[in-house]
């Protein structure tokens, strides 16, 4: 039976959101299809519902195309999996924690790799039984500190989560690439243009990892490309290493008066008034900018870490936060250099005069990374751990071995390519998709094993694949709308015909209410505006 616009659930507003920072935001709130309850938690309305329903659909018959079967797990879930997973710590304040009536925790599951593991291995112990891929659609929480922009970041969301289970590598990768191809066909049946990127793994742990991001404006990622086919999330960049410099014949450190340098730009400056370069100018790249991060474990310990990169670079929190996870990573405050008395604000490196060394087995018991540009031979300009002064010739493998390499600094267009495909450039994308190459993370953790052909117990590796369901209707909306509205794509619009009876006479309605019942037995689905005395517009 055609829906009928007089009885539709349905209140369009002719004024923005307060909270709508997105266009995908404003449109779903002001044309009836989701409500605000709460700081990213929606109410889904009856046009809204349509069309997740209609995504939802897409997606189940490309997960059952794949091999997949539908399975359905709680949201609510108990603590002792996540325990054992060392995610339970690890997820911090990202998560929704309760308890019941009799003290047991639990939580509100942002992620269900725990149980779908531990349900095959309480069912599957036999390398016959596999592979197996299983998914559900189900609803997630994560605590998010600023949720925003309506559905592309929320508290509550729906997801898709897959999850493959196989005995051996190869099996492990012929189930990635089934998961991987379905994706593939989810969105163009979707009509998202999409690019496949290399992604870190984060919290999920794991191998292989490939982000399926759209192309916008209010991506919240940043990814990089060349025309020579390498993409990757900045996160998930990797620098390529120089090669060692000889070092034979450079001059020994040098360290100058530097008042009033605290910053790069005011260092390069001085340098060049006062210390002219032979041969040519001093640039921010030669000076080796030594950044303090505060780094705090879920257990709420933390620690200080200094890193040092090229002058011409900032430390890209999200890089960081990916290199150091699951630890939050934030900059040095004020206390902290009160707290640690060996660190001269504005002047620290990692070499004086008096032969301090900033490092793991310093009096400062503080980590002294590197970024990978930073190789043996490597001479810099750089802080000399006094007071307004600073050091020339510095060179790393000579005067100071660092503790480690850290690959945090910001990525920027030019930057070449880790494959020798050419120079980057940078985009911004919003996730849509993400699949992952588990391994045994999980199975070890949990004791999921199997016993292969000659009877002996293996481990079985798995994959995770998700797709964000609700985050799919923003984008969608996101990417088809105009100045009047919303212009959902054919595979996902609420209705496919909408018949309007305008005029006066009954037999105007009588025509539009046939059309509409023909319409409808012709299998498409009639939204009739069978409003009388009203405009359709």
């Amino acid at each position: 039976m055609p829906t009928l616009l007089s009885q539709l659930f349905v209140r369009t507003l002719r004024e923005d959101p307060s909270d709508g920072d997105v266009a995908s935001h404003k449109w779903l709130v002001r044309a009836g299809y989701i409500r605000r309850q709460a700081p990213g938690i929606f109410a889904w309305l009856p046009m809204g519902l349509r069309v997740r329903q209609r995504v939802e659909r897409i997606v189940h018959e490309e997960m059952q195309a794949a091999g997949a079967q539908h399975v359905h797990f709680p949201a609510l879930l108990p603590k002792e999996p996540y325990e054992a997973t060392g995610r339970w710590d690890e997820y911090g304040d990202g998560i929704f924690r309760l308890k019941d009536r009799k003290g047991a925790e639990y939580l509100l599951a942002p992620t269900h790799e725990e149980v779908f593991t531990l349900t095959v291995k309480d069912l599957y112990s036999s390398y016959k039984d596999l592979p197996l891929m299983i998914y559900q659609i189900q609803d997630k929480y994560r605590d998010e500190a600023r949720p925003r922009a309506g559905l592309l970041r929320g508290r509550e969301f729906s997801m898709k989560d897959a999850y493959s289970f196989d005995y051996t590598d190869e099996g492990l990768e012929k189930s990635y690439q089934a998961q991987r191809d379905a994706y593939e066909r989810i969105f163009q049946r979707l009509g998202l243009e999409y690019v496949i990127v290399q992604a870190d793994a984060g919290a999920m742990g794991g191998s292989r990892s490939e982000e399926f991001l759209h192309p916008t404006d209010v991506g919240e990622d940043t990814f990089v490309r060349t025309d020579g086919g390498y993409a990757a999330n900045v996160e998930a960049y990797r620098v390529t290493p120089p090669a060692p410099i000889p070092f034979e014949g450079v001059p020994a450190p040098v360290v100058f008066d530097s008042p009033d340098t605290p910053t790069i730009d005011t260092l390069v400056a001085l340098a060049n008034e006062r210390h002219p370069k032979e041969g040519g100018t001093w640039e921010a790249a030669d000076t080796l900018k030594n950044v303090v991060l505060k780094l705090t474990q879920p257990d709420g310990e933390s620690q200080l870490v200094i890193v040092g990169i090229p002058g011409d670079r900032d430390v890209d929190m999200k890089r960081a936060e990916a290199f150091f996870g699951p630890a939050l990573v934030e900059q040095a405050e004020d206390a902290d250099f009160r707290k640690h008395t060996a660190l001269v604000k504005g002047y620290i490196g990692p070499w004086s005069a008096a032969g301090a060394v900033l490092g793991e087995k310093s009096t400062s018991g503080m980590r002294f990374l590197v970024d990978p540009r930073v190789v043996e031979g490597t001479s810099w300009v750089t802080g000399a751990n006094e007071h307004e002064k600073h050091v020339f010739n510095l060179v790393c493998g000579r005067d100071f071995t660092p503790d480690g390499v850290a690959d945090i600094a910001s990525v920027r267009e030019g930057d070449e390519a880790p494959d020798g495909s050419g120079p980057l450039k940078a985009a911004r994308g919003m996730e849509i998709g993400h699949v992952f190459q588990l391994g045994r993370k999980y199975a070890e953790a949990l004791g999921l094993q199997v016993l292969d052909e000659n009877g002996s117990l293996v481990t079985v590796t798995m994959g995770s694949y998700g797709i964000g369901v609700t985050r799919l209707v923003a984008v969608l909306a996101e990417a088809n709308h105009d100045d009047k509205g919303l212009i959902w794509p054919e595979a996902v619009a609420p209705f496919d015909v909408h018949v309007v009876a305008a005029g006066k006479d009954d037999v105007v309605f009588e025509v539009a209410a046939s059309l509409s019942a023909t319409l409808e037995a012709a299998g498409h689905d009639v939204l009739y505006d069978d409003r009388p005395k009203l405009s359709p517009v």
